[in-house]
């Protein structure tokens, strides 16, 4: 017996050592694995006889330290996105160098990459050269509206009219015609009383994201303007930031100008379109409206019917002096042969609604632009138009088919014969058609009913044989263009 428990004794001890061991063998082996403390992941390291802390060993999984990428990140998108690079100031203006030069003054301000600016005859005999930025396709804003494009056109005006000195510099030695070869493909530089330096706006347009690359590399100052693109991506700005314009409507609407509208009308039939005018004339529940083309010099008009559905608010937006936001269909109106803009609404409840009549500004007035008689039954007007593609087309109209709905002046009509309504049960009975000659062309005015003071009407003898001035909206009735007169005080008897 004392035999067997002297065995048990001795396994007993074996068992003991043998599982110590296998502890101590687990607790040595973990000590690698687990984290080691803050003495062991510290290296003291001497240079330069400081002591410094390498951090090398504590860089955590995921991590990245100084000039690393993360896993799909390259390292010039790193840099762009930390260090903003001021390119346009960067390149600098070589006065010394073969290229063309000259200092000008702006004539005009067209779009965001377009602009008309004064110089001597020397140069262009015109003594207006029309500018169109190289290197950069800014978006529409004299056609068709895109995203960004009135606020790139915004940018370039205000850059430049801050600007105490502009400089245009051609790419070569000579000027250079682009498609249209009545514009030129010119660099825009500009300083301003802040510094002396002159910066390059064609750059700092693509800087700042306000325009996509258009033979960008190709010019001789390529590199940075790729640069200028690549960190404009990399701060995902305007065009490259996949957000919303605050300068654009996105409603269903087409936006667009109203030149754009009258050059390509036939194809807008049907169609729901937005774009901004001054109301002229208010008249039987329509207005009038135009709007300024810098670029054809021509004010652009456009009929109005807004019916008998519109509320208080909405007829005050319409009124005479206001610049407004128009959003309706087009539409061909058989009776006048002419195209209009109906369907107008409001909701009062959201009056930002884009698909909402808006009042922009107020406290203008009709142009009644000067007119002769030559130009506006003879005139012809080239227009270039460039689309989202930069496709430019240029095309030739007749002035008054493009003048037609806005508002001019014109003197020194004789008026040779007359007619009136003589129809008692209409409204327009009364109302004169005077037909008026000035250096052999014909004109003919049409009048609303006219009543003098006494609230007798007035008749044709009132005029005929007379020579007159006068103001009004040019119309088209069955066949020929005319100029309509809604107040007896816009014709002057001379």
């Amino acid at each position: 017996m004392k035999k067997i428990i002297s065995n048990l004794l001795v396994v007993a001890l074996l068992i003991g050592s043998l599982l110590g061991c296998l502890s101590a063998c687990n607790s040595a082996g973990n000590t690698d694995e687990t984290t080691v403390t803050e003495e062991q992941t510290t290296e003291s390291v001497i240079q330069d006889g400081e002591d410094t802390t390498s951090s090398e060993q504590s860089t955590t999984e995921g991590e990245t330290t100084e000039g690393e990428t993360t896993e799909g990140e390259t390292e010039d998108e790193t840099t762009a996105a930390d260090v903003h690079v001021d390119y346009a100031a960067e390149v600098k203006l070589d006065m010394n160098s073969d290229t063309l030069k000259q200092e000008v003054t702006v004539k005009a301000f067209i779009d965001g990459d377009t602009t008309h600016f004064n110089v001597p005859t020397s140069v262009i005999e015109t003594g207006v050269i029309k500018a169109r930025y190289l290197a950069i396709n800014t978006p529409e804003s004299t056609g068709k509206i895109e995203e960004w494009g009135k606020t790139a056109a915004a940018f370039t005006k205000e850059k430049l009219s801050t600007a105490t000195s502009i400089i245009i510099e051609s790419d070569t030695e000579t000027l250079n015609a682009d498609s249209t070869g009545d514009r030129y493909m010119l660099w825009i530089w500009y300083k301003t009383a802040e510094s002396d330096e002159y910066r390059n706006l064609n750059i700092e347009i693509l800087q700042n994201g306000l325009a996509i690359a258009s033979n960008s590399s190709n010019n001789r100052y390529g590199d940075t303007c790729m640069a200028a693109i690549a960190q404009a991506r990399a701060e995902k700005l305007c065009v490259y930031s996949g957000v919303k314009d605050p300068n654009f409507y996105y409603g269903e609407s087409v936006e667009l100008t109203l030149k754009e509208l009258r050059c390509n009308i036939e194809s807008y039939n049907g169609m729901k379109v937005a774009f901004n005018a001054i109301v002229t004339q208010d008249h039987d529940n329509a207005v009038y409206v135009e709007s300024y083309d810098e670029e054809t010099g021509v004010w652009y008009g456009m009929y109005i019917y807004y019916g008998f559905n519109m509320n208080g608010d909405a007829l005050e937006i319409l009124s005479v002096g206001n610049e407004v936001r128009i959003v309706g269909t087009v539409s061909y109106y058989e009776t006048g042969n002419t195209y209009q803009v109906s369907g107008l609404s409001y909701r009062m409840m959201k009056p930002d609604d884009p698909s909402n009549i808006q009042k922009i500004s107020d406290g203008h007035e009709p142009v009644y632009l000067p007119t002769s008689p030559e130009r506006y039954a003879n005139g012809k007007v080239d227009v270039t138009l460039t689309d989202s593609e930069d496709n430019v087309t240029t095309n030739t109209y007749d002035y008054a088919a493009l003048a037609i709905y806005s508002s001019i002046s014109m003197e020194g009509l004789y008026v040779k014969r007359a007619y009136a309504t003589t129809n008692q049960a209409s409204d327009d009975f009364g109302a004169m058609t005077l037909i008026c000659e000035a250096n052999g062309v014909t004109v003919q005015i049409r009048t609303t009913v006219f009543r003098d003071e006494n609230g007798e009407l007035v008749t044709t003898d009132y005029y005929v044989g007379k020579t007159i001035d006068v103001k009004g909206i040019i119309e088209y009735f069955s066949g020929d263009y005319q100029i309509k007169v809604f107040n007896q005080n816009n014709i002057t008897i001379k």
